[in-house]
């Protein structure tokens, strides 16, 4: 997950909305957004390759996600998978604040890591890459990449404009529908001129040199929607949490040529997640 948007409490029908673009390589092998069998018993995609997952949620209406933390630290070889952190917050019942802090005595062993938790109560967030390692969210908006949250890359305030945007239009407490969602993440316009990049940029993925020129890979990440054959947006998510308890969660995947490659939505009323 490389670029999210969030609203906390700051909606008068939903107590917590995000709108989410997860990056990856095309060749890493995930199976879509579905119900996971126990011990789990959660809702979400899953990477094939390690097991875990970006982005999940349950029948108690606890909610994770996670993106990596682009630095210079580089990630060790024996390190855990960071997709692994979700699960296992979601298989635990004490809240966001009391996991992260049993996390945090262990988290130098991961590679860097943003982390949004929620128990339906409070919103945390913790990563291993700044102090404190975690921390209480208040009511409001915050926008999340693969630096500290709330980091004034040019993509993500982009994103973060047209979504407050949409808050305010949509304040007047009907259901509303993801496709708006959808579409404002579906910016695919780089926020990079041509050219040579000018030292570090509104990016993030892996190296340039696996790809392409540094300039021109820098340039692609840029966008919102990330476009290109061998790494790039793999999916959008969007989740509504109604402050009655109801939920909505709806995940749009794409090939590498960022053509729309399959949907679903799960809602659950109840205990119980209809498809």
């Amino acid at each position: 997950m490389c670029l999210l948007v969030l609203a906390w409490n700051a909606h008068p029908r939903y107590r917590l909305i995000v709108a989410a673009n997860r990056d990856e390589y095309h060749d890493r092998p995930a199976e879509p957004l579905t119900c996971w069998p126990p011990p789990e018993d959660m809702l979400a995609g899953r990477d094939l390759r390690a097991g875990g997952t970006w982005l999940g949620v349950d029948r108690r209406r606890r909610f994770g996600v996670i993106t990596n933390y682009r630095d210079l630290q580089g990630t060790p070889a024996t390190a855990p998978s960071r997709g692994g952190l979700i699960p296992r917050y979601l298989r635990e019942t004490g809240g966001p604040g009391e996991y992260l802090a049993a996390l945090e005595r262990e988290a130098a062993a991961y590679g860097g890591f943003n982390l949004l938790l929620s128990d339906g109560e409070s919103l945390w967030y913790g990563s291993n890459r700044i102090t404190p390692f975690a921390r209480p969210l208040a009511p409001g908006v915050h926008g999340l990449s693969n630096e500290h949250l709330d980091a004034p890359w040019p993509k993500l305030l982009r994103v973060r404009a047209r979504f407050e945007a949409w808050l305010r239009e949509s304040t007047h407490g009907q259901a509303t529908s993801p496709e708006a969602l959808f579409a404002l993440l579906d910016d695919r316009r780089p926020t990079l001129p041509p050219g040579p990049a000018p030292g570090r940029a509104d990016t993030a993925g892996p190296s340039s040199r696996e790809l392409m020129s540094a300039s021109d890979w820098e340039r692609a990440l840029s966008a919102p929607f990330v476009q290109h054959p061998q790494y790039g947006t793999r999916c959008s998510t969007v989740v509504l949490m109604e402050a009655s308890g109801s939920l909505r969660v709806a995940e749009r995947r794409f090939d590498r040529e960022g053509r729309r490659a399959g949907e679903t939505e799960y809602r659950l009323c109840g205990d119980e997640w209809t498809a």
